[in-house]
């Protein structure tokens, strides 16, 4: 049976708040670092920001590493496939098929592999008229700066945890 979405007032208190400004803020942030250093697809610094501020700071650090991997693999496997095979979906289809066995053997989490397919196909799908290398070296700065930017707006502004009701709160139980 299909959930329905429904406007739950409850749901808006100041860790969500926060949460929504934080990543505004720190995807904004990426999205102008990334033009300053004059990259063409800026907006994937936000991208990156967003994906990595939708975890704690321990996940955080896990998904930006898997992520930056992953966007390495994609984009230098890119780079190497449109070089000697040109813009071919079917080789397209067999890099995807490397970059889960090379993933898979070198024992990375499958976001890895999800992140190195969409490197892979930004860099190799649409064609441009740089070199592959120079487009798979813009796609990995633009990922990079998105997640650097990210982690640190989650050092400077972490998360808040919710404490747990005490017994001495209403509410509490008053049991240990």
């Amino acid at each position: 049976m299909p959930q329905w979405i429904t406007l739950d007032p409850s749901g808006l208190n100041r860790r969500s708040l926060e949460h929504a400004a934080k990543t505004s803020i720190a995807s904004l942030v990426a999205l102008l670092a990334s033009r300053a250093l004059h990259l063409p697809e800026f907006y994937w610094g936000g991208i990156a920001t967003i994906v990595v501020l939708q975890s704690t700071l321990g996940a955080a650090l896990s998904v930006s590493v898997l992520r930056l991997t992953g966007d390495a693999l994609g984009a230098f496997a890119g780079a190497v496939l449109a070089i000697c095979f040109g813009h071919s979906v079917y080789i397209f289809a067999v890099g995807v098929f490397l970059l889960g066995l090379l993933t898979a053997a070198a024992h990375l989490d499958r976001s890895a592999f999800r992140f190195s397919g969409i490197a892979l196909a930004v860099v190799m799908l649409i064609p441009r008229s740089e070199s592959p290398w120079i487009v798979a070296w813009h796609r990995f700065s633009e990922i990079a700066v998105g997640i650097v930017i990210a982690l640190l707006v989650v050092l400077v502004w972490p998360e808040r945890t919710s404490s747990p009701v005490s017994a001495a709160s209403p509410g509490g139980s008053g049991k240990p």
